[in-house]
């Protein structure tokens, strides 16, 4: 099977940016085209190559999510039904541009994006863990004493960063900050509107036997000043889902997430170190982890 790592219409329509995962293009003043390639990063760093059908998988995801929490916040996702409709004749007429974008591809309006990384935390692990390891903090904000590797939160708290250039680092910063870069009444609502998309995905994942343990959502503004919810939404590359049949706390937890991809570069001594190529039982067993996130969550069959 074909892996879409980069893309190239051909000058088709204008290239925006790349970015860790996704590549943007221009379809007029007011929409964009995002194109899910199958590149993976994990730390930061993308390897040089990729997992079979990832993109696809998790444009999949998000157009579920997108559809399941479209009552409780504005979404970025353009009116169009058919998004070939939408895009020059040339792409559609061109076997080779056409499969570069089917099924990986999402149609989205314009909007001004917020420069935070919105960070919904239910439970205790990665970088939060670490932290708390260190100084009883996570973000820089004091939480409960004695919380063990995984145990949930009492309640969800908001723990945003910034958002880092390609090839930079994201960095973990205290509320209080967000607010400096997005005023206090824009800081407040991310929070509120984050917190409570969250609880809503959680307690439906929970149904489906799967934890969500955090999650990292992006927003937009309007001209009206209104929230909305962009990039991706609840994929495992921008959350941590837990297998519910076996968590337990005080230690690592079965992920259907990149956690394992994570893992296998720690063990490695490649984390955060450029140009690693994935070996194929990582590759494999990586697809095999995003498959198993699509069918827990939207009880469907992934059939590629």
């Amino acid at each position: 099977m074909s892996v879409v790592t980069t893309t190239d219409l051909k000058g088709a329509l204008p290239l925006l940016a790349r970015g860790k995962v996704r590549d943007l293009y221009s379809v007029n003043d007011t929409t964009l085209l995002f194109v899910a390639t199958d590149r993976i990063s994990a730390y930061d760093v993308i390897m040089t190559n990729g997992v079979p059908s990832k993109g696809k998988i998790l444009t999949k995801i998000s157009e579920f999510w997108f559809d399941f929490l479209k009552d409780d916040v504005k979404i970025h996702l353009a009116d169009s039904v058919d998004i070939f409709s939408a895009l020059p004749e040339q792409i559609s007429s061109d076997s080779e541009l056409k499969s570069q974008v089917e099924g990986r591809s999402l149609l989205v309006n314009k909007y001004k994006i917020l420069p935070l990384e919105v960070i919904v935390r239910g439970y205790i692990t990665g970088s939060a863990w670490s932290e708390y390891k260190k100084s009883g903090t996570v973000h820089g904000m004091k939480v409960k004493e004695g919380l063990q590797e995984s145990e949930a939160f009492e309640t969800p708290i908001y723990t945003p960063s910034t958002k880092a250039e390609q090839g930079e680092h994201d960095e973990n910063i205290h509320p209080d900050e967000a607010v400096k870069l997005v005023g206090p009444e824009l800081a407040r609502k991310v929070e509120e509107v984050a917190i409570a998309l969250y609880t809503k995905a959680r307690a439906y994942a929970a149904s489906r036997g799967v934890i969500i343990a955090d999650t990292k959502f992006e927003f937009g503004v309007d001209k009206d000043n209104n929230l909305v919810l962009v990039d991706e939404v609840l994929t495992p590359d921008s959350s941590r889902f837990w297998n519910a049949s076996t968590y337990k706390i005080g230690q690592g937890q079965d992920s259907y997430d990149k956690q394992f991809l994570r893992d296998w570069l720690t063990s490695n001594n490649l984390k955060g170190v450029d140009g690693v190529t994935m070996p194929e039982d990582i590759v494999v067993r990586t697809k095999e982890k995003y498959v198993e996130a699509f069918e827990a969550l939207t009880d469907k069959k992934w059939n590629e």
